[in-house]
């Protein structure tokens, strides 16, 4: 009959994560363990969602006790990761220190060299250091190989293919990337490292809008971790990624589910991971037009180290704080200098300086993502560009140059799978289509878009694109452009000749009361009338209402 101990390993080669901890557990109070079991122990207690600092500290002791110092620095290692993991910063760079002195006592090359670097390619990456990064990576990954190490070779490529993507060169790091996970696919690597290069992996294609590898690597994860029922850790960043791609791929309720799950999960924990997964949650709710519970979502991210933007910007767009959204987006761009991270913000930028009539700023946005998406090769930035340009060339009037950038970021979002992208871009060319007095195309694109809507649950898009329908009058439209009215001053000017206030019409249009304000101003000035009733009577003497 197998004792806890001999229990204990057997389940550990299986792969049973819960029954190897509760079996070595057990048998480390009946009696010591010897140094492979405590290690069998340590990422036992890891894989299940213990905290494992107790056990790596006491194998540290153990290899040290046998005279076994690189094995020490191997475990000081594995603990100053699970400190940094914690967010314990500090206490995680206390044992990095140790596990470098015991590797220098050594005097001589070995694999442990390559693991205490690690941490120091991480903070080179956060300091923008790129090229040192990579460099560093590189020199660790030849380690790896040398000694025959296949999860210090795996780790060395991951890091130098994030270094390359942070650094721009998405076409030369995406492909190490790939060739990281080659690896991890065939099955050679440790459980924490497979774990580990599949959230770098994944994070790094997402950060480099690669959405087909993130996706195809995201559905890897999920099988991997399917597989081992009895496994934890990594299944709430499992769970925040395919949140992600299944909020992409139009699957919203799915996507709550898996949202709702990491954040319980990760709850009790104040780390990035926690901070995506309660981001995501906000991401949803916002979306929906949930907005107190996108507000509860987006702090907690915070509290958990994670920037709540773009999406609180969004949020306070939605609530028709105007102001407020355009400045704060103005206050995270000037302190993102890296050109691939402004790309997560520039798109929101220019929603929100267009729903504060400044089409200036809008421009200048829309430019930097041209810019950027050449520089660096990123088709889906280019999309975002071309869907940036339209939504101001519907701003200022100027409806036929709308269409064409319009259309191209539509076919884009189109082929990767992103309904509701593609959804909001119709409602844009259905506003473009009404202002050229194209009313069966516009019906075509405003049914589109809101049977789309409707499916995702997408509340605030339906109302939004609900209120175009309601005020389309294609027969008594007024010439696209006259007076030089833009398409939202001449809905503002609807509004005003259907007798709303403007805080009734910022309300209905999720814009600020100061906005309404300043186009109402607008609307007075290119029209030369000097009231609204004067202004009401020129939209019903240009047919705007009947």
């Amino acid at each position: 009959m197998e004792n806890a101990k001999e229990k204990g390993r057997r389940a550990y080669a299986e792969r049973a994560w819960s029954d190897a901890y509760e079996a070595l557990f057990r048998a480390s109070a009946e009696g010591p363990l010897d140094a492979a079991d405590v290690e069998r122990l340590a990422f036992a207690t890891a894989l299940t969602g213990h905290e494992n600092i107790e056990v790596l500290e006491r194998l540290h002791q153990l290899r040290l006790d046998s005279g076994d110092a690189l094995g020490a620095a191997r475990a000081a290692f594995w603990a100053a990761m699970r400190c940094f993991w914690r967010g314990e910063m500090a206490r995680g760079s206390g044992w990095v220190a140790r596990a470098q002195r015991l590797v220098e006592g050594e005097g001589r090359d070995c694999v442990e060299c390559g693991y205490v670097r690690l941490p120091q390619v991480s903070r080179l990456i956060a300091s923008g250091e790129y090229a040192a990064a990579r460099s560093v990576a590189r020199e660790i990954a030849e380690l790896g190989v040398r000694y025959g190490d296949r999860d210090l070779a795996a780790l060395g490529r991951t890091f130098e293919g994030r270094a390359l993507i942070r650094h721009g060169r998405l076409s030369e790091g995406l492909p190490i990337l790939d060739e990281a996970m080659v690896a991890v696919m065939s099955g050679e690597l440790s459980p924490i490292v497979t774990g580990m290069i599949y959230c770098n992996v994944i994070a790094g294609c997402q950060h480099a809008h690669a959405l087909d590898r993130a996706r195809e690597w995201t559905e890897a994860l999920s099988r991997w971790c399917e597989a081992q029922p009895q496994l934890v850790a990594f299944t709430g960043p499992c769970l925040v990624h395919r949140s992600e791609i299944l909020l992409l791929g139009g699957a919203w309720p799915e996507a709550a589910v898996e949202a709702q799950r990491a954040s319980s999960r990760l709850a009790g924990i104040k780390n990035q991971d926690a901070g995506n997964a309660f981001y995501q949650v906000g991401e949803l709710h916002r979306l929906r037009g949930e907005l107190a519970e996108a507000e509860q979502a987006y702090v907690a991210a915070s509290e958990r180290g994670r920037d709540p933007q773009p999406g609180l910007s969004l949020l306070r767009l939605a609530q028709g704080r105007v102001d407020l959204a355009e400045a704060t987006s103005r206050r995270v761009l000037s302190a993102t200098t890296d050109p691939l991270e402004r790309t997560r913000y520039l798109p929101a930028h220019v929603e929100i300086m267009v729903a504060a009539s400044d089409l200036d700023e809008a421009r200048r946005a829309a430019d930097e993502l041209f810019a950027t998406a050449v520089e660096l090769g990123a088709e889906l930035v280019e999309s975002m560009a071309h869907h940036a340009r339209g939504a101001i060339f519907l701003a200022q009037g100027d409806a036929r140059a709308a269409i064409d950038p319009l259309r191209r970021a539509q076919e884009a979002w189109q082929r990767v799978g992103a309904p509701y992208l593609v959804a909001r871009i119709r409602l844009s060319v259905a506003k473009a289509f009404l202002a050229l007095g194209d009313e069966d195309g516009a019906a075509l694109e405003l049914e589109g878009a809101k049977k789309t809507f409707e499916k995702l649950g997408a509340t605030p898009d339906m109302a939004a694109t609900e209120a175009v329908i309601a005020s389309a009058r294609p027969q008594a439209s007024p010439t696209p452009g006259a007076h030089g009215l833009s398409v939202r001053e001449l809905e503002v000017l609807r509004l005003v000749a259907s007798g709303k206030t403007n805080k009734i019409i910022a309300r209905e249009l999720f814009l600020s009361e100061k906005t309404i304000d300043r186009h109402v101003s607008n609307i007075f000035a290119k029209l030369d009338v000097p009231s609204r009733a004067a202004a009401t009577a020129w939209a019903f003497q240009n047919g705007l209402v009947g």
